[in-house]
């Protein structure tokens, strides 16, 4: 079994993916930032093998404007040394990647330009995963798409069109249940009519039931036989609802306690796991350690270094608690350090804890600081102190001091990356 995550890395500058707009898509701008996306889709890839990732869904934006008029280079040409690289690493490390099209990619629209666009965007993506070298059991996921008053026409009609794609989409291609229109029990007929491998997403079930109320193991082990050998493992897509939040919105991070749960309901079934969470990759390495039949306290240490000033920003019991955990070397309990971590990302704003954490951090970057960013940092902490100023300015100044010494050890530090939702 494999648990991953989606597009982005948290925690590290190197691997933040670039972006442009349609009037800046100039061809020296696209080669810009398609060198300086794929260098940091490398960095994640190095990132996922050091902490035994080995599931990962690659951006649809890793190419700008991969599937649109606006970009006529030959990426796959031009940027072949690199994709290279990136794909040697992905097939000695064992990692499984996949790619997921957007909403707008919709094969079953009633309106021609609508398919050709989405045939496109396939075409492009299996045209990415094939540039890495990638082997069929590296994925594509869909979903099914609109109903247009008629689903059975708009279920024929994703049928019709699906036939008409070429061999190297359709080799890459999985669908997927919604949370709106197309439940699972919908996803497995068109399954039938096609030999197309499905996901199944728990989420998307909770909200959007089929008329028989399997359990989600039974549509699991149901989804399980559309997975031929070419195809690789079975895939599925686990998340948990945000807490007040919309509806289908994915929680903030995975809570270990319902994981583990879901995880343990699977009685030890070998399918991949992709989570679809907001902290991606943190959520990743907890499920991973929390599965992890000989769990060492080096894996716990580790991601107390990243952790540490995070915690420290808001709850100092916690951050005591945590500390005494960690002397037991010979029993490492995830399950203990990771309820002591979510239970301090769930804390409001303690301006006491923050500025205690700050000053932590300025212990560190204060010697090779000016005499102006010394009397800044005092301001900031003032102005903080008396609600004149966010956490954020005194975190971004403090973020700034560590990247201009390099300062290795704090850059890591969750403290920057992860901020109160205001």
């Amino acid at each position: 079994m494999s648990i991953g995550y989606a597009c982005i890395q948290i925690g590290s500058e190197e691997t933040k993916l670039s972006s442009l707009r349609l009037n800046n898509a100039s061809a020296e701008n696209l080669r810009k930032v398609i060198s300086k996306n794929l260098n940091a889709l490398e960095a994640i890839i190095k990132y996922n093998i050091e902490n035994e990732i080995k599931l990962f869904r690659i951006s649809s934006d890793i190419i700008p404007f991969g599937s649109h008029p606006a970009n006529k280079i030959p990426w796959w040409e031009e940027f072949q040394d690199q994709l290279q690289v990136i794909g040697e690493l992905i097939k000695k490390s064992g990692l499984r990647v996949s790619m997921h099209p957007g909403q707008y990619t919709v094969l079953n629209s009633t309106r021609t330009d609508v398919v050709s666009k989405a045939v496109d965007e396939l075409e492009y993506h299996a045209k990415f995963l094939d540039s890495l070298g990638c082997s069929d059991s590296c994925k594509m996921i869909l979903h099914i798409g609109g109903i247009y008053s008629d689903k059975k026409a708009a279920t024929d009609r994703f049928i019709d069109n699906y036939n008409k794609l070429n061999s190297r989409v359709k080799s890459r291609l999985v669908i997927e249940n919604d949370d709106k229109s197309y439940h699972i029990q919908d996803v497995l007929y068109i399954s039938e009519r096609t030999g197309i491998p499905v996901v199944f997403d728990n989420l998307h079930n909770e909200i959007n039931k089929a008329e028989n109320e399997y359990s989600e193991y039974d549509w699991i082990d149901k989804c399980n036989k559309t997975w031929k050998a070419k195809d690789g493992k079975q895939k599925t897509h686990y998340s948990q609802s945000k807490i007040n939040g919309t509806k289908g919105a994915h929680s903030d991070y995975i809570n270990s306690t319902q994981f583990m749960d879901f995880y343990d309901g699977l009685h030890s079934k070998d399918i991949d796991i992709m989570l679809e969470v907001k902290d991606k990759n943190l959520s990743a390495v907890k499920c991973i350690l929390l599965t992890k039949e000989n769990i060492k306290i080096g894996n716990l240490e580790k991601e107390w270094t990243k952790f540490k000033y995070l915690v420290l920003s808001r709850s100092a019991s916690n951050y005591n608690s945590i500390r005494n955990l960690l002397k037991d070397k010979d029993k490492p309990d995830a399950r203990l350090f990771y309820k002591y971590i979510e239970e301090t990302l769930d804390l409001s704003e303690d301006v006491g804890a923050e500025i205690n954490a700050a000053q932590h951090i300025w212990g560190y970057v204060s010697k090779k600081a000016s005499k102006n960013e010394k009397a800044r940092f005092e301001r900031l902490i003032s102005q903080y102190s008396e609600g004149k100023t966010s956490e954020n300015s005194i975190k971004n100044f403090l973020f700034k001091l560590a990247k201009e010494q390099s300062a290795e050890y704090l850059l890591g530090s969750l403290y920057f990356y992860i901020r109160h939702k205001k």
